[in-house]
């Protein structure tokens, strides 16, 4: 009977997984026949099946996955962390469909999210930028303004807001993620080319996921592990159920107490304190974007 170890899965690609193990080596490991699939960020027990390789036998109990999905797939996007970091740019300019998606997928596996407006030095966009964002901007979530290319300025920033943290470093493809995951971690490049190197692929970096040690100069004496994922350009959200959509859009909790039917969609029932509060407390934008989402859902199959 092979030995067994514990480990910490910290980069996938496809269904290949490179696995951390308690005396800081790796091992190249895939999943034991059909069982689910693990993402960056699990906890995991593992077969040792030769030199440098394993199976993933058993995934530990999640505090939360961060994943989309739509009728046709689903991807998972990381396991286990603290917070997301949702990452925009000034230009190209990004989609505020998709940055709603993605806070409301959060909301719903119970992680916070902080925003990156990327590439303020294109300062005749900026002020679009943030008009942009305003609406989200009111629910108290921090936004934090950068040029990833200022490498000092990026660090300082963030630093603090990642030190002790598993953060996701997340967004839709050409906001500029990858030149802010150099600024953090500057040996991200080269640790990515030689992952896909031991699992032969050839491919390129950006179409897998990897958890980074933060160095000490960003964050401190506080360790902080920073994932990288790919960039995007949907989100759908078929798996949450119309509560779990709900949860994604925190400004409603104030109001839905107040509804007069306790089942309501917050649609089109009469007496919804939610649809009252649309215009003043509730964005019009947002109302719609939840409504959009439920509708998807309930047209579609749900996970």
């Amino acid at each position: 009977m092979s030995s067994t170890l514990d480990g910490l899965v910290i980069a996938a690609y496809g269904r290949h997984y490179t696995v951390e193990l308690p005396d800081g080596t790796t091992r190249q490991c895939y999943p034991r026949g059909k069982k689910g699939a693990a993402a960056v960020g699990d906890r995991v027990r593992i077969s040792l099946q030769g030199s440098g390789e394993g199976a993933i036998e058993a995934i530990a109990p999640r505090r939360n996955l961060l994943y989309r999905s739509d009728q046709q797939r689903s991807k998972q996007f990381a396991a286990n962390v603290d917070q997301m970091v949702l990452v925009v740019a000034t230009e190209p300019e990004f989609s505020e469909d998709l940055v709603g998606r993605s806070l409301a997928g959060a909301w719903a596996a119970g992680i916070a999210s902080i925003i990156v407006l990327n590439k303020i030095d294109r300062t005749e966009l900026l002020a679009r930028a943030r008009a942009r964002l305003a609406d989200v901007a009111a629910l108290d979530i921090p936004i934090i303004e950068l040029s990833a290319h200022d490498e000092q300025q990026a660090r300082a920033v963030l630093g603090p807001l990642l030190a002790g943290r598993t953060s996701l470093l997340f967004g839709q493809s050409g906001m500029g993620k990858s030149t802010l995951l150099n600024a953090l971690v500057p040996e991200a490049d080269a640790a990515t080319r030689e992952h896909s190197a031991a699992l032969g692929t050839g491919r390129h970096t950006t179409t897998s996921t990897r958890m980074y040690d933060l160095p000490p100069a960003v964050a401190e004496d506080a360790a902080g592990r920073l994932i990288d994922s790919p960039g995007f350009q949907g989100f759908g959200l078929q798996h949450l159920s119309r509560e779990d959509v709900e949860r994604g859009f925190p400004e409603f909790a104030a109001h839905a107490s107040h509804c007069r039917f306790y089942n309501c969609t917050h649609r089109h029932e009469p007496g919804c304190a939610v649809l009252s509060a649309i215009g003043h407390d509730i964005a019009p934008a947002r109302h719609a974007l939840y409504v959009r989402i439920v509708d998807e859902n309930e047209a579609g199959e749900r996970y």
